[in-house]
């Protein structure tokens, strides 16, 4: 764990080592990636029987084995806890009542010159939603990624998970069975993102994919973009807290190791102005980490990416923010809107004490698909729009291309593309 003040006289190097430190995978992950993908566009279906046999050492066989089919995502949801079923369909319900609210209208209005001009916004036809298996199976994941997608009017949605040696979450089956998914494929890794990019015998090709997983996938879906759309290139989850002393510090200590559990390479961030509130956290994170079923991956996270930031004044801390430009902020301070006034670069922002980073993973409503690594700085987290294309139109009349056409002829010619100029002359002689 690193600890910085912004009084030391080598502050600077040092932040700057923190904001321009990568975690994320390098060349010979990129050089795999492609292999990958180029036996799956090559291969199909029999290069995604091997890679899973060898990887998650499962046998694709026969038809049956390739998929997961509805009823057991129905057997997985009847057999729920009632207090987990119900708060399953609270998430849902609150997630799909905040990204409803996203749905773009269309627009359409004649202008001045008569002219007839708007836009109309379609889903794409078909969604990949790749669903991490192992460490990272969350069902919070499927309904943050397939709600959207609904809400948008994709019709068809397809799911890879891998399930080493078979197994599956059953808690990602009973949220596809809430969600609606009745097309789920028993293979993971970049060599599914190949699969659901190019298409197999099996597996159709999609428009657009979403969803976390490793570093393959993340670079697999970044050699692929292009192909199909994608959500975005994320990298490992990061945290960055902002608080004050009057805060709890086991409730800061929480909130950090809430996101240091996801992954030894996920990175959590402190910033405080008082040096003796920072060392009660740390104690705290030791005492916690002890006590976690995850400490090993915590602990490690911590360790190699922890950062405190001391600052002489809170009015130096948006400055650090917007540099940092984290995938989540946390304001515990008695004045958060203020410091949220000045924030442009975050994936999102969690405002107040009693506003922690972890319910904006389940049940707040927003999307906890959020850009990592600095790409808060223009990109933003995952919404209905990723399922969607908007289309322009333009409607004229004789009278309204008599008012602009003169000027698109000029603009032609002066280009140096006759035929440009010719096709609104024609029109108009």
């Amino acid at each position: 764990m690193l600890t910085l003040k912004t009084s030391d006289t080598d502050f600077e190097a040092k932040f700057a080592r923190v904001v321009n430190g990568r975690r994320e995978s390098g060349a010979d992950t990129a050089r795999t990636v492609s292999e990958i993908l180029t036996k799956v566009r090559d291969r199909g279906d029999e290069a995604l029987a091997e890679m899973t046999a060898r990887y998650d050492g499962y046998h694709l066989t026969d038809d049956e084995s390739w998929r997961i089919g509805p009823e057991a995502c129905h057997a997985a949801f009847a057999a729920l806890d009632p207090v987990l079923r119900e708060a399953l369909e609270l998430a849902a319900d609150r997630i799909r009542a905040y990204h409803t609210d996203q749905l773009p209208g269309d627009r359409d209005f004649t202008d001045t010159a008569g002219v007839r001009l708007g836009a109309r916004w379609r889903a794409v036809d078909a969604a990949g939603l790749y669903v991490p298996g192992g460490r990272a199976a969350y069902p919070s994941s499927l309904l943050m990624n397939a709600i959207p997608a609904k809400v948008a009017g994709v019709e068809r949605l397809a799911v890879v998970t891998p399930t080493p040696k078979g197994a599956v979450n059953p808690l990602v089956l009973a949220a596809a069975h809430l969600v609606g998914i009745e097309e789920i494929w028993r293979v993971g890794g970049a060599q599914a993102i190949g699969a659901l990019a190019y298409g197999t015998r099996r597996i159709k090709p999609v428009d657009v994919i979403t969803g976390p997983g490793n570093a393959y996938v993340a670079e697999a879906k970044r050699q692929l973009y292009g192909v199909v759309g994608i959500d975005m290139v994320a990298g490992p989850s990061e945290i960055l807290v902002i608080a004050d002393s009057k805060n709890d510090p086991d409730w800061i200590a929480a909130d950090l190791l809430s996101q240091a559990e996801h992954d030894p390479t996920s990175q959590s961030i402190l910033i405080t102005d008082d040096p003796a509130f920072a060392e009660q956290v740390e104690d705290r994170i030791d005492v916690q980490c002890s006590m976690l079923s995850t400490q090993r991956t915590a602990r490690k996270s911590w360790d190699d990416h922890g950062v405190m930031l001391i600052v002489s004044d809170f009015a130096e801390a948006p400055a650090l923010a917007n540099r940092l430009a984290a995938e989540h902020v946390e304001l515990a301070i008695d004045d958060p809107e203020a410091m949220f006034a000045e924030l442009r670069h975050a994936g999102s922002v969690f405002l107040g004490r009693y506003t922690p980073e972890a319910v904006g993973d389940y049940v707040a409503g927003p999307n906890h698909v959020l850009p990592t690594g600095r790409r808060a700085r223009f990109a933003s987290g995952l919404s209905v729009l990723d399922f969607m294309k908007r289309t322009s139109f333009i409607s004229m009349d004789r009278a309204a291309l008599g008012k602009i056409g003169p000027a698109a002829i000029a603009l032609a010619e002066a280009e140096g593309l006759p035929a440009h100029a010719h096709s609104v002359k024609v029109r108009l002689s």
